[in-house]
């Protein structure tokens, strides 16, 4: 499982160094095998170890080309979906397309989400935290799973 967040650079060449803490692990559960595709809803990257992609993979088998909403998720998903492999210094190659639709530069943010990794700009973690803060400041009604939630 995945927890944190930690500031990485982006190299010249579009490589990013998967932190020491993860590489053992990732090493391997999945021989430094991953996948990349973007986040359709936030302006980061999604960064899965192999099997936890294919468990996404056969998730998108089951929707249906038929039905608009479905396809487009699967055509994003998919469609923006690219193999990285970790190399022996434990980095990654971020491809171009992708780097461009999180508006990578140098500075980044790999955040730990359990069974995956958002790869964000700093500029728009620091952002994207500033608003949630914001938003949990507020009195909201909570779902029925956030009411029973504690830590």
């Amino acid at each position: 499982m995945f927890r944190g967040a930690t500031s990485i650079s982006l190299d010249e060449k579009g490589r990013l160094a998967i932190p020491a803490r993860y590489r053992k692990s990732l090493a391997l559960d999945c021989e430094g095998e991953m996948v990349c595709t973007i986040d359709i809803k936030q302006p980061c990257l999604l960064l899965y170890p192999l099997p936890q992609w294919q468990i996404i993979e056969q998730k998108l088998t089951t929707l249906s080309s038929m039905n608009p909403a479905e396809r487009r998720l699967q055509r994003l998903l998919l469609g923006h979906a690219e193999d990285c492999s970790m190399d022996k210094n434990g980095r990654l190659l971020i491809a171009p397309t992708l780097r461009q639709h999180a508006d990578l530069n140098k500075k980044l943010m790999l955040i730990g989400q359990l069974n995956k990794f958002e790869i964000w700009s700093e500029a728009a973690w620091q952002a994207q935290v500033a608003e949630d803060m914001a938003a949990e400041q507020q009195d909201v009604a909570l779902s029925d799973r956030l009411q029973d939630f504690s830590l």
